[in-house]
């Protein structure tokens, strides 16, 4: 009898324990933003503010897509705010009500960057520690919330646009689909994401970020035997994601992407 007691405490606390310890690096900070959880990753001295969109309605046994968001320079910061208007436009009811998913946007540091440089167009060999962390959160929401693996979408603009081409580039046979507005990336990275479904966008006015970045790594992915898609806005500035994210094709087309 002791010994089925015993073992039913172990088998009753185990979850909970491995919950615990997956979660050791993670502190919620216990607010909610427009429906946006509030956490702080920590790894040490390293920390970044993440948000975490949760569906109204989890239903047992069944999983639900990953959206993750990556800002722009614009929104760099610690107040886990600035990163959310952008993507809200994932959490409105009528995109949540065809297509429930988590949506994750971390917050870069004003001292970091998500992408080594947005001069030379080379990827580094590592990731900077900002984009390696949102790796990690990545990782750890899938762990902790019933994502579907085959169903992870990434979009960016601005500097989220070169870190949506960056991760692609890094963990090309993890993401079903990549959006990335008003970015670039690294040619040379091309036939590692040529079987990626790609949907770009940029503003051929774009005095910030030049539309030959985008140009140039559409090119490039063609040529690896890609398949992307570009839209290119012929009167628009660096806002493409104001013309982008309105776009109902988009999201019709990036919700049927699944991961073979």
């Amino acid at each position: 009898m002791k010994n089925n007691l015993m073992l039913f405490i172990i088998t009753a606390f185990v979850p909970f324990m491995l919950f615990a310890e997956a979660r050791n690096a993670v502190k919620t900070s216990q607010d909610v933003v427009s429906g946006f959880h509030g956490f702080m990753w920590q790894d040490g001295a390293r920390s970044l503010p993440y948000r975490l969109f949760i569906p109204a309605k989890l239903e047992a046994g069944h999983k639900y897509p990953l959206v993750v968001f990556f800002h722009g320079m614009g929104s760099i910061g610690n107040d886990n705010k600035k990163q959310l208007w952008l993507a809200m436009n994932f959490t409105k009811p009528e995109i949540q009500q065809s297509n429930p998913c988590f949506v994750l946007a971390p917050q870069c540091p004003e001292t970091g960057r998500w992408v080594a440089s947005f001069e030379t167009d080379k990827m580094s060999a590592e990731p900077t520690p900002e984009l390696a962390a949102a790796i990690r959160i990545i990782d750890q929401t899938i762990k902790d919330y019933p994502v579907d693996t085959k169903r992870v979408y990434v979009t960016g603009t601005s500097m989220g646009g070169y870190a949506t081409w960056d991760i692609i580039s890094r963990k090309p046979d993890f993401f079903a689909a990549a959006v990335p507005v008003c970015g670039g990336g690294d040619v040379s990275s091309a036939v590692r994401i040529s079987s990626t479904p790609v949907w770009a966008f940029h503003g051929r006015l774009d005095p910030t970020v030049k539309v030959e970045r985008s140009r140039a790594m559409i090119e490039a992915v063609k040529q690896a035997g890609g398949s992307p898609v570009y839209t290119e806005y012929p009167e628009v500035k660096h806002n493409a994601w104001d013309y982008s994210y309105k776009d109902k094709a988009l999201y019709e087309w990036m919700f049927k992407q699944i991961k073979k």
